[in-house]
């Protein structure tokens, strides 16, 4: 589903801004790091945020990531996994890919504090505007 030009342009670390749905069925935002591991979006939270809580009662998610005026939205479903072996290393993976070996090494340190859980995001579907030329 994804091409070798939306891989491309998924490869810069850039921020991803993760839409969940509130209970009350507006829409709930926030900025995520996220990694293109295979055909699935992963990233990483701490348990009891507001996106934890909206994805553990409705998997429905859809992140978009922009670089000026070239940006894609991907849309699916997301699964979490709560086994804080995975979480915390794919929370390292995360810091890594954001940050040198140093800078990752104090997040590593903040997140092994908390419970992580990270969220593996299939992709149903992809909205591209200059991403894939």
């Amino acid at each position: 589903m994804l091409s070798e030009q939306i891989r491309s342009f998924l490869e810069a670390p850039r921020f991803a801004v993760l839409a969940t749905i509130n209970l009350d069925g507006t829409p709930h935002q926030s900025v995520v790091w996220y990694d293109v591991q295979g055909d699935e979006i992963m990233m990483n939270t701490a348990e009891g945020r507001v996106k934890f809580k909206n994805v553990e009662r409705d998997s429905r998610i859809s992140v978009c990531i922009e670089d000026g005026y070239r940006y894609l939205t991907i849309t699916g479903t997301a699964i979490m996994i709560d086994d804080q072996a995975v979480a915390q290393a794919d929370a390292a993976i995360l810091a890594t890919r954001y940050f040198p070996q140093e800078v990752a090494d104090a997040w590593v340190t903040k997140f092994q504090s908390q419970q992580r859980v990270t969220l593996r995001m299939t992709i149903d579907r992809v909205v591209t505007y200059g991403c894939d030329e």
